[in-house]
């Protein structure tokens, strides 16, 4: 596939159950270049662009990003479809991958298998994700569109969630595009039961432990190797566990199509935070 992938990393610092969440330190770095640097590691050549907002608490999010090498876009605080796609627009891409910021655990070579998947199968997919089911844990988050999809998403998405949550209009239109779906290879389903993305101070407790214990052997650990750390030590496991499966779908169960109960956790309230 001769084109230019492009990988959008939304980022703010707004949140109003953990405020500045992806700039939280964890072993002398932020979350945020934690993940960044991991996103850095896959091995298909790729642009990384953190997009975040125009407003002026959005500012730490730029001097961080831009210390650090990763160009930032600004765009709309709400309307999320509307930033990814004015990011993809002056950046050129043909191909989009859209990665939360709050993914600090995602593993580079979950994104590389998605990637080659769309390789071997050239002009099948509109879109792809491993989110519509989800198997791998929460927090390995990756979605991929073409640009000529977005566009079109962009275009006549009408309704505030998929503004708000970028891609729902592609999933709850199949007639549309299409879909493909990048299930965990390993047979398991994790998605329910364990939790590798921030959103509570909890979460950034658990991902300390996994960077204390990981990070100084591999700076990019694998999948795997937090879940052998986590058979060794269920204690780290148990930190947030009580969160697993908490997630936005929750709030939006009643407008969604392709998303049930079964598929978020509903004994925490849950606000976005992104």
């Amino acid at each position: 596939m001769n084109s230019k992938i492009l990988i959008l990393v939304q980022a703010r610092t707004g949140s109003s159950r953990f405020p500045n969440k992806v700039l939280q330190p964890v072993m002398g770095k932020s979350i945020l270049i934690h993940q960044l640097e991991r996103i850095q590691g896959i091995r298909t050549q790729a642009e990384i662009v953190v997009i975040t907002s125009q407003e002026e608490a959005d500012n730490a999010i730029v001097y961080e990003s831009e210390k650090h090498g990763f160009p930032v876009f600004r765009g709309s605080l709400c309307d999320l479809l509307d930033r990814h796609y004015q990011a993809a627009k002056v950046y050129q891409a043909d191909w989009v991958v859209k990665i939360p910021s709050d993914c600090p655990l995602i593993d580079p070579r979950i994104i590389d298998q998605i990637l080659d998947y769309c390789y071997q199968l050239e002009g099948a997919f509109d879109y792809i994700s491993n989110l519509h089911p989800a198997s791998y844990p929460d927090g390995n988050d990756v979605e991929i569109m073409t640009f000529s999809a977005l566009e079109k998403a962009w275009k006549e998405a009408k309704r505030p969630l998929e503004r708000e949550h970028t891609t729902p209009y592609f999933w709850e239109n199949p007639e549309l595009f299409q879909l493909g779906n990048w299930v965990w290879e390993s047979g398991l389903k994790y998605d329910m039961s364990h939790r590798f993305t921030m959103d509570y101070p909890e979460d950034l407790a658990f991902i300390d432990q996994v960077y204390q214990h990981l990070y100084s052997i591999n700076p990019l650990f694998s999948l795997e190797d937090i879940l052998s750390l986590l058979q060794a030590h269920p204690e780290i496991y148990q930190i947030n566990s009580s969160y697993a499966g908490v997630n936005w779908y929750r709030n939006h169960l009643h407008e969604l199509m392709t998303i049930g109960a079964e598929q978020t956790n509903m004994n925490h309230e849950y606000r976005k935070t992104n």
